[in-house]
């Protein structure tokens, strides 16, 4: 099973550095989200849509692992893609890699949970199960 990745470029902003012209840590788990609402942009939904349908999909848990820094100018690549799904549950994983020479600089997961929006747990197969469908395929690689 090869599930869908998507991508989405940018290029390392000054404000994202240290004084080393290093992007500082916490930026990658900002450039995560960023992936994970380009790929439910894809979708031809947004967050804000998925709030408006009394569905939220807080983060529970983080992890990453630095590889090699990113630095100032540097452009950029996230790969996105759903690693694990359950009615309950969602997991994407992350690749951070630089255009030039498509080196991994980081990878990371982040696991959240489909509650409503009084933050009680929701199984998103029943509340909206066309986007439940649509996150399944795309963990199955659209297959």
């Amino acid at each position: 099973m090869n599930p869908v990745v998507h991508s989405h470029r940018l290029r390392v902003r000054y404000s994202e550095t240290d004084q080393m012209s290093v992007v500082y840590h916490t930026n990658y788990l900002n450039w995560f989200e960023v992936g994970r609402t380009e790929f439910i942009r894809h979708a031809d939904l947004t967050y804000r849509e998925l709030e408006e349908k009394g569905v939220m999909i807080p983060l529970t848990d983080a992890n990453i692992s630095y590889k090699r820094p990113a630095k100032y100018d540097d452009e950029v690549e996230i790969r996105t893609h759903v690693s694990e799904i359950t009615p309950i549950r969602l997991t994407f994983a992350y690749e951070i890699v630089r255009v030039a020479d498509e080196e991994l600089l980081v990878t990371g997961k982040t696991m959240h949970v489909f509650t409503n929006t009084a933050l009680k747990p929701i199984r998103l197969s029943r509340t909206e199960p066309e986007v439940y469908a649509w996150l399944e395929h795309q963990h199955k690689g659209g297959k």
